[in-house]
């Protein structure tokens, strides 16, 4: 049984990882850490049966009376690089779902581990259906000159753009090797600044933030005469959790930091 810490356990990711952490026959809950619903048992906030795991506001308290050996972090991106900091300091391996990290934290982040000699693992997306999505994008790229990435989120999502989308990014210009021509950029007579989105190796990404979205993406690959549209939609949070799961299994087993979930399949 891998003994597993929650952060983040009172939110809505929180609670279906603390759901999938009780229902599966290899892991075990003996932690939760929220500033919210403190005190509450973490399986009954979940809707699963009590678990006698109090939910606590102290992160590193939480991990002494638990003897945890892997976290799971679905925080806020402000807290992140402090918890995983206590994390590794209490030799916890943490596992990462909190997006909103840039490069230089991920290099940051590198070095803690290494030094700490502790595995870390961050996912931008646990969903199996989204790492699919940068794949098949990443087999695309080299044939296309022009591509755009629309990603819609529900209004309480903190960053902007989504780790997917910064990460998916990253991966198709990788795999085209140079940077993609955008074209229709904002000149100076615009009446709307920004409104081709923020750029990354020349692909233009735009941020939905709505209510009635959960979390869904778009890689758009245009050419003369032709386009072709990549889309993944997670339809309920349930859809993170084999990835988590897998995750959880699997990094004690790993060194130094681990960026991405297609490194697990």
């Amino acid at each position: 049984m891998i003994k597993v810490i929650v952060s983040g356990a009172a939110g809505r990711m929180g609670r279906e990882v603390v759901k999938a952490v009780i229902n599966d026959p290899e892991t075990q809950l003996v932690g939760a850490v929220d500033h919210h619903g403190v005190g509450t048992d973490a399986g009954t906030l979940a809707g699963c049966e009590t678990q006698d795991v109090a939910i606590s506001n102290d992160l590193e308290a939480a991990i002494a009376q638990s003897g945890a050996q892997v976290a799971v972090d679905f925080s806020t991106p402000s807290a992140v690089k402090t918890n995983i900091q206590i994390l590794l300091q209490n030799k916890v391996a943490p596992v990462i779902g909190t997006t909103g990290l840039h490069q230089s934290d991920l290099d940051e982040i590198a070095q803690w581990s290494k030094d700490a000699d502790v595995p870390v693992f961050i996912a931008p997306n646990f969903a199996i259906g989204a790492v699919l999505m940068m794949r098949f994008a990443a087999q695309c790229a080299p044939h296309f000159e022009h591509a755009e990435i629309i990603e819609y989120h529900h209004e309480k999502k903190l960053d902007a753009p989504s780790g997917t989308a910064f990460k998916t990014a990253q991966v198709i210009s990788e795999a085209k090797g140079s940077t993609f021509e955008h074209v229709g950029g904002d000149g100076d007579d615009s009446t709307a600044p920004h409104s081709r989105g923020g750029e990354i190796g020349g692909i233009a990404i735009h941020s939905v933030r709505l209510p009635g979205y959960l979390a869904h993406q778009e890689v758009i690959f245009g050419m003369p005469g032709q386009t072709l549209t990549i889309r993944h939609d997670t339809i309920t949070r349930e859809c993170y959790m084999p990835g988590v799961l897998l995750a959880l299994k699997k990094v004690l087993s790993l060194q130094g930091l681990t960026y991405g979930l297609e490194h697990l399949l």
